[in-house]
């Protein structure tokens, strides 16, 4: 299930292999979510740090990558924000093997647990859905990548996909916050 992002997934993994970061983008991806997720406030602007921390050994980003990844980083918090629900998983295209878009999802739940515990390490506050999502993507993880390329793994593979984006926003919900909206400045004259 694909959506339009501002950066597709095969675009933002040439930048990061380009600029020979050991990273996969689904990674990236997920990893931002769960931080944004877990209450990581928009005006915050540590994330780059946080990243190059989780992915590049601390190592600043070249310039190409930190603009694709500002990118990457407001389109996720508009699609979180969007009422009509069209956030989606920054996945391998549905044109890729089953078994790669796969990893890629475990990729992403990997990331999405990893942001989210970076950010949620400073309260256990969550309701019980949310730690049993948390639980779940654990172990979508490690879901074996050997399947069976055929209707049925497309529909299982398509169910998960499905469930991860729904527990995404239902997380979102629960714990992250809106961009403070900043009223006008108003002149008495």
């Amino acid at each position: 299930m694909s959506s339009a992002h501002a950066i597709d997934f095969s675009t933002l993994q040439s930048v990061i292999s380009t600029q020979d970061v050991i990273a996969h983008a689904s990674d990236i991806h997920g990893f931002l979510t769960g931080l944004i997720s877990a209450g990581y406030d928009f005006e915050q602007s540590t994330y780059l740090s946080l990243l190059s921390d989780a992915f590049n050994n601390g190592q600043a980003f070249s310039a190409t990558l930190t603009t694709s990844l500002q990118s990457l980083y407001s389109d996720i918090w508009q699609k979180l924000l969007d009422d009509s629900y069209g956030f989606a998983l920054l996945l391998p295209e549905d044109d890729e093997s089953l078994a790669q878009r796969s990893a890629g999802l475990g990729h992403w739940v990997q990331g999405f647990n990893l942001g989210f515990g970076m950010q949620h390490q400073k309260t256990d506050i969550a309701s019980d859905e949310v730690k049993e999502v948390i639980a779940d993507f654990a172990e979508i993880a490690n879901l074996s990548t050997e399947v069976d390329e055929d209707e049925e793994g497309e529909q299982a593979f398509f169910e998960i996909e499905e469930y991860v984006r729904i527990s995404s926003l239902l997380i979102f919900t629960e714990l992250g916050s809106a961009p403070e909206q900043k009223s006008p400045n108003k002149t008495l004259h």
